[in-house]
């Protein structure tokens, strides 16, 4: 069976991988954490059957979680009421979280890039307060996922979709793409991971575990409902996933991107919700030429 061409965006990878780069918060695999990967699964299974009898993550260091951006990240995660169709209800003080959240991310190198590149193009204000709002409304301004809601209800975020996740009737899991809101739902024992995917067209040799790798694609349960397959970056940063998703929604192609990233020859997704985020996520391609 042919395999599928891999023809990465050169420019957008060379933007990525600088952002890959400045990337200072970035866990290293082995000494801030590790993985087990155990056995490989296909969508098809659909988690009928568990090919991993044990948790994802062996070990988190706690001192990661005490780092300003992943301490205010984690804030943020219990702000929503994951199943779609229910309004959400925002308070003061969950506002207040945002702010804080994005006022710490501001602080770093690789959000300063983002801001520094999409300045340079023209598609976001210029100055740091002005860019800040700009997160606000893409990431945290509500909006209807479920159709035949009023306007004014909201039951949806980017940030909800793709950090937290979310769950639609009483079977799919949908968004879910973050390793931080992943383990501490395993400890919590609302997840349950059932394997690894291997990178689409991939060969054998691409089928071998690899409990180093900071970009993996799972199958799991989620509080009972099946994610037959959900990509994630392991280990890095809040802040750095925010920057990537963010230049590519203003400067990347409005559906897949291909690009070369680190090590990783990877598609990110971006659908958008109107002038909001609907959905980003990576997904791993195969290695082979």
């Amino acid at each position: 069976m042919a395999r599928d061409s891999f023809d990465p965006d050169k420019e957008l990878s060379a933007i990525c991988n600088q952002l890959w780069e400045l990337d200072e918060n970035r866990l290293v695999p082995g000494e801030d954490y590790e993985i087990d990967l155990q056995r490989y699964t296909f969508y098809s299974n659909k988690g009928e059957r568990d090919e991993a009898k044990c948790p994802l993550f062996s070990f988190v260091h706690d001192d990661v979680f005490k780092r300003p951006t992943f301490k205010r990240f984690m804030a943020l995660l219990d702000n929503y009421s994951t199943e779609t169709g229910v309004s959400e209800v925002v308070t003061p003080e969950e506002i207040k979280e945002n702010q804080c959240f994005i006022d710490a991310i501001m602080e770093t190198k690789v959000m300063q890039q983002a801001h520094e590149v999409l300045r340079e193009r023209g598609k976001v204000p210029p100055d740091v307060r002005g860019f800040k709002h700009a997160l606000y409304d893409l990431w945290f301004k509500l909006y209807a996922r479920t159709r035949g809601m009023g306007r004014a209800a909201g039951d949806s975020s980017g940030f909800e979709h793709v950090f937290v996740g979310e769950t639609r009737g009483d079977k799919d899991v949908i968004g879910f793409h973050n390793w931080i809101q992943f383990y501490l739902e395993e400890k919590r024992g609302n997840v349950d991971y059932k394997g690894w995917i291997p990178p689409r067209s991939s060969s054998r040799k691409d089928r071998q575990a690899d409990n180093t790798a900071q970009l993996v694609s799972l199958q799991f349960t989620w509080k009972g409902q099946v994610k037959p397959v959900g990509s994630s970056f392991i280990g890095t940063s809040p802040e750095f996933e925010m920057a990537l998703y963010t230049v590519l929604y203003y400067i990347g192609n409005k559906g897949d991107n291909h690009l070369e990233i680190g090590r990783y020859n990877v598609n990110i997704t971006v659908h958008k919700m109107g002038e909001k985020l609907g959905s980003s996520f990576p997904i791993a391609l195969s290695q082979d030429p």
